[in-house]
């Protein structure tokens, strides 16, 4: 009682730290309780009730409680204690935490939640028969949810049931929760509406990867098409089942273009969203290019297949052993620390029921048993982690598997002599703006680098560092007079996720001199539509947002 009671010496010195910790665990979302046993490593939090209740009419004695107990529950030393215990931590160098906050920065511009998902979502769902429309701004009711998904999600014994209908969904988790409306299921990977969703598709249309289609490059005034190939490529580690000796731990999709010169280079993050379906009179036109012998040639996966094992597969191992072998690392630290104070500890107790029992006390002998018991579990337990986890050390890569293919038309070979000059002179123009744009982030202090052939979205990727963030600038080079510049899908829903750190870069060519280059910061306001491969954006309006670099 006297420890709960604010009126009592130790209750005021008790209340003190749950007002503390109860501040500190909203600052750091709880974590405080993580390391509660360790807080108090200078001065015991026992000493410090004793002394309460001793000396705590003093006021000098009560000034220095106060003190201790806000220096155990201070936020930097709970940081502190979080970061030495943190599995997830590991000693690093400036290099290191800047070369992973750059990682991180590329992955949320190219993530893909929100639109990606909503995007793919929106189209399975309703080709499965479902209905969704939007309630408020990025909020969806569904309305009905077909019998087969339902049927498909207990067969696939999905943890949570997939209901008949959702009053509302959404897929921002921002959106989840808005004032005068219901809560929103989050439609995410996990989901299993979702997860439902994309098992049908695939059991429903998975063959059709394999059977290939036809796009058409809308940008490439060339006269050659070239293959495209999708790749799967998994890692796993030793930590098997039976009938397996493997567990799949990663896995990425890689693309893949060859042309007829045997000319192998990446295809990008999702190249096929810039790219458009052929039409029937397109196909029938340049027929005789697609039944060319190096298209129909049996070299042609293990040439891709070779391609993507020296160059892309690498990349995904060395990224997937690093961020596991700091785990484990850590993970045996603190599995060895935890277990064998379990070990001591029953051991400690093992003999102390070993001195009952010589002095004849009741139950000695059936606590031994106990406590040597608990220590040999102790002991085997220790043993059986520290195997597992040399098990999850010894990763391998699997050899990339061809899942799909295309065949890409440019659409020069389509048009021939009726190939807009706009499209003819893009690369040339292209060019231009790409070094003028170069040069103006290097004279802004920047660190820009030239990432145009990654095809990942963006054009060139600059560091500040003034601010330590990256720049993701799509550069669009545009002849004197133009009305409008084209922005293809990936840019845009690259721009969207990226918001303030994306650049829109218009240079305008006369007489091939580039003018000043104008930055548009954040340029779009919503995605585009789910067919859609480019939007056309009035360039009038986009120079009177923009800015000087």
């Amino acid at each position: 009682w006297n420890l709960v009671a604010g009126e009592t010496r130790e209750g005021y010195v008790y209340q003190r730290l749950l007002r503390k910790l109860e501040i500190e665990g909203e600052a750091l979302e709880g974590k405080v309780f993580d390391v509660l046993g360790a807080l108090f490593d200078q001065t015991p939090l026992r000493k410090l009730l004793v002394d309460a209740i001793r000396y705590g009419d003093q006021p000098e004695v009560r000034a220095k409680l106060e003190q201790a107990v806000d220096n155990a529950v201070d936020r930097e030393h709970v940081r502190e204690l979080l970061e030495a215990r943190s599995l997830a931590m590991d000693s690093m160098d400036v290099t290191q935490v800047a070369r992973i906050r750059e990682d991180m920065e590329r992955y949320a511009a190219r993530r893909l939640q929100p639109y990606y998902i909503k995007s793919f979502f929106m189209q399975a769902f309703e080709t499965l028969g479902g209905s969704l429309s939007e309630r408020e701004l990025g909020r969806y009711r569904v309305s009905y949810v077909p019998a087969r998904i339902r049927q498909r999600a207990k067969e696939l014994g999905t943890t949570v049931p997939v209901w008949e209908k959702y009053d509302r969904v959404c897929f921002d988790k921002e959106r989840i929760n808005i004032s005068g409306a219901p809560n929103a299921d989050f439609i995410c990977p996990g989901h299993p509406l979702l997860d439902t969703v994309i098992d049908l598709v695939l059991d429903k249309h998975g063959n059709l990867l394999r059977s290939g289609s036809v796009l058409v490059d809308p940008t490439d005034p060339g006269q050659e098409p070239r293959a495209l190939f999708f790749l799967e490529q998994n890692i796993q580690d030793a930590r098997g089942t039976q009938k397996s000796g493997q567990r799949l731990i990663s896995q990425e999709i890689h693309f893949v273009e060859i042309d007829e010169k045997s000319e192998t280079r990446g295809g990008g993050s999702a190249p096929y969203l810039d790219y458009r379906p052929i039409t029937p009179d397109e196909l029938q036109q340049i027929r005789p290019f697609l039944e060319a012998d190096w298209l129909s040639g049996s070299d042609l996966e293990s040439r891709v297949t070779a391609y993507a094992i020296e160059n892309l597969v690498p990349g995904h191992l060395g990224r997937v052993r690093l961020q596991r072998e700091k785990l484990i690392d850590k993970t045996k630290v603190a599995v060895h620390e935890g277990l064998t104070k379990e070990i001591n500890h029953w051991d400690g107790q093992a003999n102390r029921f070993r001195q009952d029992l010589k002095r004849g006390k009741p139950n000695a002998r059936l606590n031994l048993e106990r406590a040597g018991q608990r220590a040999a579990e102790m002991v085997a337990r220790l043993e059986s982690r520290m195997h597992e986890l040399e098990l999850d050390r010894q990763i391998s890569a699997t050899p990339p598997v061809v899942i799909g293919g295309a065949i890409v038309v440019p659409i020069g070979l389509i048009l021939g002599e009726r190939t807009p000059p706009e499209i003819m002179d893009t690369r040339i123009t292209e060019q231009i703006a790409m070094r003028v744009v170069m040069q103006a982030e290097t004279e802004l202090g920047n660190h820009p680098r030239d990432v145009s052939r990654e095809k990942i979205g963006y054009d060139i990727e600059s560091f500040d560092p003034q601010t330590g963030l990256l720049r993701f600038i799509e550069v669009k080079g545009r002849k004197a007079g133009a009305d409008t510049v084209t922005v293809y899908h990936t840019e845009i829903l690259n721009g969207l996720n990226a918001e303030e750190q994306f650049i829109l870069a218009l240079v305008e060519i006369d007489a091939g001199q580039a003018v000043e280059p104008r930055y548009v910061f954040n340029p779009f306001q919503r995605e585009p539509d789910p067919g859609a491969v480019s939007v056309n954006y009035n360039l009038k309006e986009l120079l009177a947002r923009s800015k000087t670099p």
